[in-house]
């Protein structure tokens, strides 16, 4: 039943940034068809949606599995299957999303029919959200809402693919895109014009250097590195090489470790680039993303859960992040645990085990059984 499910969910092409109705009404109506209790909540978008569903009691507290609808786009090349149609190669299953993370939400799909016949005492809940792969865009609105959808939940589990252990940490991440404009003219005649592309290498070169001084801490040496960073990573701008430049834009990331503030540390670039205004130049900055860190305790009652339900001690930390901070930032225990490797994602032929899955299932059956007691 779990590959089926796979298949349907890897077929719909629910790519990062487009609508997302067809994969949510799929996945609300074969809730629906089970009983379950489910919200569709709209985004400000007005095309994409969360979607909320509660199996068990709706009045009393039980856990949330998180997961995201959205996948990345698969242009990359190297494919050697459809990348949106379930491929099997032996015990492989392949295709666009069966690690990140469809594989998961099809684990908590083919769970739901056995846990609508459990006597659950405390509920579980699916929370899908969308555009996570564009920085978890989606589901602060569906946190935001959690008071009107259930009690407050005992814990959070984000089914990120991580060898199905838990794990306890992440960096936190703030991504944005920084615009000059300055004043076009011929490249023979400098003084006349603004140059662009010049006034926005200055911004970055202190940018780089500002990403250098993180370096020297503060650490923690559960993340590799153990300090926060930054990268620029897009950079554009001019036309010819005759003409002045009278645009640049450039988009650049930081990760911070737990405890610093991913926004605070884009502060300082957001200054020096404002600067320019006194130069003549205009200036934008938009912030493209922004997700706090995750840290949660290893002796927490979530960890010691996860723990027992997969038989496999929790990992300290990841480099990778998650919605899992966001839970956490608004007061819940959250954590990561699911089917899968990272290495796999946003890669040709991704693919996620049989073995994978059904553990993966066993898992969230276990965790029924537990909400039963």
């Amino acid at each position: 039943m779990v590959e089926d499910i796979l298949a349907w969910l890897v077929a719909i092409p629910s790519v990062v940034g487009m609508p997302n109705g067809p994969i949510t009404e799929r996945i609300a109506e074969y809730c629906c068809s089970h009983d379950a209790a489910v919200r569709v909540l709209p985004g400000p978008e007005g095309d994409r949606a969360n979607l909320f569903v509660t199996i068990g009691p709706a009045d009393a507290p039980g856990y949330v599995l998180s997961g995201h609808t959205d996948v990345v786009p698969a242009g990359e090349e190297g494919w050697t299957t459809d990348p949106f149609v379930l491929t099997a190669k032996g015990e492989r299953l392949c295709g666009r999303g069966t690690t990140d993370m469809k594989g998961f939400l099809a684990c908590a799909l083919a769970a739901l029919p056995a846990l609508a016949t459990m006597d659950l005492k405390r509920p579980v809940h699916l929370a899908f959200s969308y555009d996570e792969e564009a920085g978890c865009r989606g589901v602060p609105h569906m946190i935001a809402a959690l008071p009107e959808l259930c009690r407050r939940p005992l814990g959070v589990i984000v089914g990120e693919p991580s060898g199905l252990r838990g794990v306890l940490a992440h960096k936190g991440k703030a991504a944005a895109r920084l615009e000059v404009t300055g004043l076009a003219g011929h490249s023979s005649r400098p003084d006349l014009g603004r140059n662009a592309v010049h006034a926005m290498t200055g911004v970055l070169a202190d940018a780089i250097a500002h990403g250098r001084s993180l370096e020297v801490g503060p650490f923690d040496a559960r993340f590799e590195p153990a300090y926060s960073s930054l990268q620029v990573g897009v950079v554009s701008g001019g036309r010819a090489l005759n003409v002045i430049p009278d645009r640049c834009a450039a988009e650049i990331e930081v990760r911070a470790i737990s405890g610093v503030s991913p926004r605070a540390l884009l502060e300082p670039v957001r200054t020096r680039l404002a600067a320019l205004e006194a130069e003549g130049f205009g200036t934008n900055w938009q912030e493209l993303s922004a997700y706090p860190a995750l840290a949660l305790a290893g002796d927490s009652a979530l960890a010691g859960l996860v723990a027992d339900l997969t038989g496999r001690t929790p990992l300290p930390a990841v480099s990778y992040g998650t919605e899992a901070g966001l839970f956490q930032e608004a007061g819940l225990d959250a954590i990561i645990c699911g089917p899968g490797s990272i290495d796999r994602a946003h890669k040709p032929d991704e693919y996620i085990t049989r073995g994978e899955l059904a553990d993966c299932l066993a898992m969230i059956l276990a965790l029924g059984e537990r909400c039963c007691a």
